[in-house]
């Protein structure tokens, strides 16, 4: 079972009951910052000032690590803090900014807790709305017109290619963020963590977790080499 939840800001039809009102014709065209932004580096990057390499670098790393380790951050602690996971399922604004995050794209959180039997993913039908302030930088993929429009009409189909196979009984939910609000997956705490640091915890959430696309994971065990000293 799937259910596509938006906001009266704007609501959207994909042929299957939803009502949508806006069309998705302009999404193959750039916005004028990106444009002038990449011409600016096209240009930087003729006269040799820049290396693409570097900045690409810098830009996987704010998408991938510094970002999304505030969300993992948030989930940790919801995890392991019963009184913070009530605050955060209450006022999910006010308890992510009083660990520090708070700020543009930031002002309306919404969490959205994932169970046995519930699955959430995040999507912006209409452009690209993300929290920066707990993930970073949004993905290409997340601003791809293949992901906006599709998630909604096939969503276990689009979480099956991002390696996410979840059984047919759990039902997904599928959020379309707005100006209004923006959201964060909490993903399910992974079993065998009971022992386990907050901080150790914040080891094992994903950016793409905190979206929908996937799951915590407990990390991958290390495997001894022939050889290794005992």
């Amino acid at each position: 079972m799937e259910k596509h939840h938006t906001k009266d800001c704007h609501s959207h039809n994909h042929g299957h009951g939803h009502s949508h009102g806006h069309s998705h014709d302009h999404e193959n065209e750039l916005d004028p910052m990106v444009a002038r932004v990449r011409a600016l580096e096209t240009i930087l990057t003729d006269k040799g000032l820049i290396d693409p390499a570097a900045i690409d670098a810098i830009v996987e790393t704010y998408e991938t690590k510094i970002g999304p380790r505030n969300g993992a951050r948030v989930v940790a602690k919801s995890w392991a803090d019963p009184d913070f996971r009530a605050w955060l399922e209450k006022d999910a604004t006010a308890a992510i900014a009083s660990l520090g995050y708070s700020g543009r794209q930031a002002e309306h959180m919404q969490a959205l807790f994932n169970t046995e039997t519930t699955h959430n993913v995040v999507v912006c039908t209409l452009c690209s709305c993300y929290p920066w302030a707990v993930l970073g930088l949004p993905p290409v993929w997340y601003k791809s017109p293949p992901y906006r429009s599709r998630v909604v009409v096939e969503p276990r189909k689009v979480l099956s290619e991002f390696g996410l196979e979840l059984a047919d009984d759990v039902e997904i939910k599928v959020w379309d963020s707005t100006a209004e609000v923006r959201y964060l997956v909490i993903p399910m705490r992974p079993q065998g963590t009971d022992g386990m640091s907050e901080e150790e915890l914040v080891d094992l959430v994903n950016r793409n977790s905190m979206i929908g696309t996937d799951i915590a994971h407990l990390p991958a065990p290390v495997t001894s080499h022939k050889g290794d000293a005992s």
